[in-house]
This record gives structure tokens, C-alpha cells and sequence, in this order.
């Protein structure tokens, strides 16, 4: 085992001596892998070509940690070299170049559901159950379904690289669009599990909508593939698109993320808590008793 451990921390320092960010993502999986941290088998998606995604359970680069089941959705920045995390009550996570344009900092009235990254990466707007909308940075308010009566929740959001306008979509695919074009929705079709966020590709082509299950619906982009047949731990609650559209990135609710044609430049889930210290009483048997039972002896003068 320790001649194991000590291979394996010379791989580490190895792979540290690369730039590329292939040996970024490698490297974090290796010291994942040394501490316990395995991703489980039922926990991996496949991109369009095939390969295996890059999913991982381990903080590589991020800002902070935010708490596991609280996470609902993601943006990527401009560059792809980074992306935000938020999770319900609006606290904002950066990871990989992404900069910190700030937190709602106060309980929302309705929980945060989605964001989008403005097109310079310069802000973010996120998005509540109810449609309204919190502008970050030079992130501009081009309006909200804050003031109607929806027949199902709005669920997450993407921006428009061309207008700068934005789309919301509701859990039943229903799209809204606030300075952007109507490209097409699944309002009017059964799902089996319903819609937790969309993004958009830079050319304003057309964008993608995601369910909890990982399965994409497509309008006027490319499939690159999902985790629709894959049985996930926890659901997916969000998703971002990289800015040449050439991938996508799912967000699961610990913040775990599963990467098609996109990379990956760490997650939000916090660590497992330290186990408690060992106690330095009796470890074996009762410990200390109130009253105490005596095994009988023998006579005096017997032994």
C-alpha cells in the first residue's frame, strides 16, 4: 500500500509539471482517487464521440464549496476556461477563470432556480421560480415573469450572444423570451421528467433544454449527447453551454459536474466532514457503570 501511495504521489508530481488542461483535470482526478474520493460507476455520462465525460466529485479549482442538494444551476464564461455555480438562496460559486461579480446576499422570496452569464462575462442575471430576475455586473434587466401568473415554474435560463436578451424556460418546456427569438419549446408535449434548465449557443442558433434525468431536446442545435439512460445518484438541476457551442456542461444538485465536448475545471461539492476524534476512554466493553456486579469468588483459604 505505501509502495502504491508512493507511485501514485510521483504520478501527481509528474502530471503537475504540465500546463495543458487536460493535466489540470487529470491531475485533480488522481489526487480524488488517492484520498477515497471514487466516482461511482453509475455516475458518468458519454459525449457524442463516444468518450467518457469528465465527472467529478472534487473541488479542483473553485471558490468555495456550497452545500450538497442545495445547488440548481450553472453559466460558463466566455473563454471556456471557467464557469459559476449557484445554488437555491443565490450564494455564487466561481470556478477555473470565472470572476466573482457576486451573491444575492439576502433570502430570496423564491428560490433561485437558474443564471446566465452576460456575453463579455463581465456579469450574470439569476433567475427565481417566479421569473424574476437579480442583474450582476454589467448584466442588463430586459424583463421577468415576475408579475404573471405561470401555469409551471420557471426553472432556469440562457442568454442571447446576439441581442443580449435572454430566454426562461418553466418545467414544462414552456420557453419565454425577453429580447430574443422564439425558437421552438416543449410546452405542449408529455415529458417524463420535467425540464430543470437550458443554454444557448454564441450564434443565437438555437439552444437546448435539459431534464432532472440529464436528457436533452434540441432546438435548432446539435445533440452532444445527455444522461438520459443512466441511472444518476442525484438529478440534474442545470446546465451551460461552452461559447462556441461546441459542448455542454450538466450541473447534478451536489454541484457534480458531467461534461460533453467541455471541460472541467473542478466542482462545488464540499468534502465529507472529518470523522470524530477517538475517544481516549474504555473502548472496549461498557465503560463506566453506576453500580457494579461482582463475580463470585472463592473461599478464603481455597486457592
Amino acid at each position: 500500500m505505501a509502495d502504491m501511495t508512493r507511485r501514485a504521489r510521483a504520478s501527481i508530481r509528474r502530471l503537475a509539471r504540465g500546463s495543458s488542461r487536460t493535466t489540470a483535470v487529470v491531475t485533480a482526478v488522481v489526487a480524488a482517487l488517492l484520498v477515497g474520493a471514487l466516482v461511482a460507476p453509475d455516475a458518468r455520462g458519454t459525449s457524442a464521440s463516444g468518450a467518457v465525460s469528465s465527472v467529478a466529485h472534487v473541488a479542483a479549482s473553485c471558490s468555495g464549496f456550497l452545500p450538497a442538494g442545495a445547488v440548481v444551476a450553472m453559466a460558463t464564461t466566455p473563454d471556456d476556461g471557467g464557469y459559476w455555480i449557484v445554488d437555491r438562496s443565490g450564494d455564487v460559486v466561481s470556478c477555473g477563470d470565472a470572476v466573482d461579480h457576486g451573491s444575492l446576499g439576502v433570502p430570496p422570496t423564491q428560490p433561485i432556480v437558474g443564471m446566465a452569464a452576460t456575453p463579455d462575462g463581465a456579469g450574470y442575471w439569476l433567475v427565481a421560480a417566479d421569473g424574476g430576475i437579480f442583474a450582476f455586473g454589467d448584466a442588463g434587466f430586459h424583463g421577468s415573469t415576475g408579475a404573471l401568473r405561470l401555469n409551471r415554474p420557471i426553472v432556469g435560463m440562457a442568454v442571447d450572444y446576439r441581442t443580449g436578451g435572454y430566454w426562461l424556460v418553466a418545467s414544462d418546456g414552456g420557453i419565454f423570451a425577453f429580447d430574443a427569438p422564439f425558437l421552438g419549446s416543449m410546452g405542449a408535449v408529455h415529458l417524463n421528467r420535467p425540464v430543470v434548465g437550458m443554454a444557448a449557443r454564441a450564434s443565437g442558433s438555437g439552444y437546448w433544454l435539459v431534464a432532472s434525468d440529464g436528457g436533452i431536446f434540441a432546438f435548432g442545435v446539435p445533440f452532444l449527447g445527455s444522461t438520459g439512460a443512466i441511472v444518476l445518484a442525484l438529478p440534474i438541476v442545470g446546465m451551460a453551454a461552452s461559447p462556441g457551442g461546441s459542448g455542454y456542461r450538466f450541473v447534478a444538485s451536489d454541484g457534480g459536474i458531467f461534461a460533453f465536448g467541455a471541460g472541467f475545471f473542478g466542482s462545488a461539492v464540499a468534502p465529507p466532514p472529518p470523522p470524530p476524534p477517538v475517544g481516549t476512554g474504555i473502548r472496549v466493553g461498557p465503560g463506566p457503570q453506576a453500580t457494579y456486579s461482582v463475580q463470585p469468588q472463592p473461599a478464603p483459604g481455597t486457592c
